[in-house]
């Protein structure tokens, strides 16, 4: 295009430039939110497509695990043997490996024990004392008795905090693969004291305890194309990258405790008597209700068994990136199947009589739910089973397998509020089965990816299956969040060791920004079609930031880097305000003889708007005409208004206007978050109207999160 000034004068009258000049001034720095993502996100490669989809040469590593693990009920102990074959698919030789060694968080001056903040405030608790400082006696940490290769020869290895690097006599070699053997065994923790993921809750009454074990083994660390080796020290809150293999995994425990875990059973004739094993087989053919395989009656005579003898359970596990086991003489069971068309899934629940009869109406139900809904909206669930444990105060999920809160009370009432708390982490922890047990990114540097994004879907869970319980995470429920600045003070991006509130950088927020995604900046069919596409371009791999930001735009053909700027890196509020009115006509009996004073109040009177016959010289080339008596005849009937906007927030947003005309009419009106890009502070529009306006209403469905209410209203 020409930039020759004497042209621009030609076609833009100084009229027409003093009107413009409302939306050129800067009330604040110009801060690019309308550029593109060029600085931020990496330049694609031959592994990682320009479009968001893995390259011709993407590669991960495999690592598959042979464990032999024994619970010891009377000491509370882990004592686990394994055997790790460790496939290099990468393109680079390893002179060492690494692993992690989660339990070591807790192990004498870890990170998280010697960078904790507490204050020591006057009417703390004795629990809060003894939780908050460290104020109790427990040997934490891993015990490596041995590491071993495949012939049985001592290796190598040294532990630096949660990692383990084993030193390779000979490199590992691009398309070979190694063996080797790690003996270890750790004190399992009270989870009443320790607020961990895995651990043992105690039920004084009647001297049990329920297992729930995790991070429990020596893992390989993720390698990939990104960051190499991903060995950041596990401090607690950023969680795990790791690499999907096969287990097989075999559990001695008390004879007399039920063990749910990772994969399928493989010895039910060993471990379940002959009518558990009859109700485990009816329950293959159940998909209307949950079948009881271990009654509440039969679970309390276990309750007083304390058998001296052990069952070992046998479970495989083909393509997970982790394993995960319960356990405990404490366990009702129901089971019931759940068919998904392609794949047909067996739907269990494992809970104590203190979480009955919440659990028995309600937590299979609830997985049902969620593998009917990520199915139909991602792609069908691909493992054989989904299992809901009952864990007190948690929240934790593993492949196949979640750890859930979720208690009524002492008499066995429970309200609709205790019914939503167990639906909503039940759904939410089966649904991390997608994100990121398969959909597989890294939970230590980007946690959004799988908490926000799972957070999401079990918002769509809760529209669809449970339409009149209270939900969390969408735009409305968001926006006192984002108005609070102590709420959003780091973004999505930040790494999840350094976020002072993850339920809202990594929860809420995400969520929010995909819902106003789906129903104001795409429509629910284009957003629908494009995560479909992500999640089944990068299922059973390592995606990246990068790859789900391409994928939406190539999925959906929308420019969305303002967005990804404005949602996930910066802490910026979605706050709009209808800062000013102005109402004109051509012909009236009365005008207003000024701008409305009156500030925030609609102007009782328009003003006069002139407007000339087009100058000859307008035209240049052009030898038609416009018919400028007839222009004016259809203007004279209308109400022209111009109404000024503000980003208060600084987040660049959709614009959602109400318009409630003087008969009461309503109109709604969507206007693309592209008006800021030229000013990202003020923009002013002109409305071209058949009727006057009474109200103006922004965000009225509150889609959008705007965070401050008051001035969305005109008049105030």
């Amino acid at each position: 295009m020409s930039n020759n000034i004497s042209a621009i004068k030609t076609t833009l009258s100084w009229t027409t430039i003093l009107l413009m000049l409302p939306c050129m001034y800067a009330h604040a720095q110009w801060q690019g939110k309308f550029e593109q993502m060029d600085d931020l996100l990496p330049t694609p490669n031959s592994y990682r497509s320009a479009d968001g989809s893995p390259g011709p040469e993407y590669w991960q590593q495999k690592a598959d695990y042979t464990i032999r693990v024994t619970l010891d009920d009377k000491n509370q102990k882990i004592i686990g043997e394994e055997t790790i074959t460790y496939f290099n698919n990468s393109p680079t030789s390893l002179n060492y490996l690494w692993l992690q060694l989660d339990q070591n968080v807790r192990a004498e001056n870890n990170i998280n024990q010697l960078t904790r903040q507490a204050t020591l405030e006057r009417g703390m608790t004795t629990f809060e004392a003894v939780t908050e400082l460290g104020g109790f006696e427990y040997e934490g940490g891993y015990n490596i008795k041995s590491v071993t290769d495949a012939s049985g020869n001592p290796m190598k290895y040294l532990i630096n905090r949660t990692m383990m690097k084993l030193p390779l006599d000979h490199p590992l070699k691009s398309g070979d693969s190694i063996s080797f053997n790690i003996s270890w065994e750790y004190n399992i923790y009270d989870r009443l004291m320790i607020r961990g993921r895995g651990g043992y809750e105690y039920f004084p009454d009647d001297d049990n305890y329920i297992y729930t074990i995790a991070q429990w083994y020596p893992r390989m660390c993720a390698y990939d194309d990104a960051v190499g080796w991903q060995n950041k020290q596990f401090i607690e809150n950023g969680e795990f990258a790791l690499e999907f293999g096969d287990f097989d995994v075999q559990i001695t425990v008390p004879s007399d405790h039920i063990v749910a875990a990772t994969g399928l059973l493989q010895n039910s004739n060993a471990v379940l008597s002959t009518t558990q094993q009859e109700r485990l087989q009816k329950a293959l053919s159940s998909y209307d209700k949950a079948q009881l395989i271990v009654t509440e009656k039969e679970a309390n005579e276990n309750e007083k068994s304390k058998a001296t003898t052990t069952k070992t359970w046998h479970f495989q596990a083909e393509d997970v990136r982790d394993f995960a086991f319960a356990s405990s003489r404490k366990f009702i069971w129901d089971a019931q199947m759940v068919d998904l068309g392609d794949n047909q899934v067996m739907a269990m629940s494992y809970y104590p009589k203190e979480a009955n009869p919440l659990w028995e109406d309600h937590s299979t139900k609830a997985i049902k739910n969620t593998l009917q809904l990520f199915s139909e909206k991602l792609f069908t669930y691909p493992y054989p089973v989904a299992i809901s444990v009952s864990s007190a105060d948690h929240g934790m999920e593993y492949p196949m397998i979640s750890f859930n809160g979720g208690r009524p009370s002492k008499k066995g009432r429970y309200s609709n509020e205790e019914k939503n708390t167990l639906v909503d982490v039940v759904i939410h922890e089966i649904g991390h089965n997608y994100f990121p047990m398969i959909v597989n990114s890294d939970e230590k540097l980007y946690e959004w990816m799988d908490e926000g994004i799972t957070t999401f879907f079990e918002l769509l869970t809760k529209q669809k299956y449970y339409p009149k319980d209270p939900h969390w995470g969408d735009a409305k429920s968001m926006s006192f969040y984002m108005a609070v600045n102590e709420f959003r003070e780091r973004p999505p991006m930040t790494n999840p060791e350094n976020l002072t509130l993850s339920s809202v950088s990594s929860y809420g927020q995400p969520s929010a920004a995909l819902e106003v995604l789906r129903n104001v900046v795409m429509d629910p069919d284009l957003f629908d079609f494009a995560i479909k596409e992500y999640a089944n371009r990068w299922k059973f791999k390592r995606p990246k930031p990068a790859d789900f930001f391409r994928t939406m735009e190539d999925a959906s053909a929308v420019d969305l880097d303002w967005f990804w700027r404005g949602w996930f890196y910066s802490s910026d509020a979605v706050d709009i305000s209808i800062e000013d009115v102005e109402w004109y006509r051509l012909e009236s009996s009365e005008f207003a003889k000024s701008s409305n004073l009156n500030k925030h109040q609609l102007p009782q009177l328009p003003q006069q708007w002139v407007i000339k016959d087009t100058p000859k010289s307008a035209y240049k080339e052009f030898e038609n005409r416009v018919d400028d008596k007839a222009i004016r005849n259809t203007l004279a009937q209308k109400h022209l208004y111009e109404i000024t906007f503000i980003n208060v927030g600084g987040l660049v947003s959709p614009i959602v206007l109400e318009i409630t005309y003087t008969d009461n009419e309503k109109e709604l009106i969507t206007i693309p978050a592209e008006i800021w890009r030229f000013n990202e502070y003020a923009v002013r529009k002109a409305f071209i109207l058949d009727k006057e306006i009474k109200k103006l209403q922004l965000d009225p469905k509150q889609q959008t999160g705007d965070s401050f209410k008051e001035n969305n209203v005109y008049p105030r």
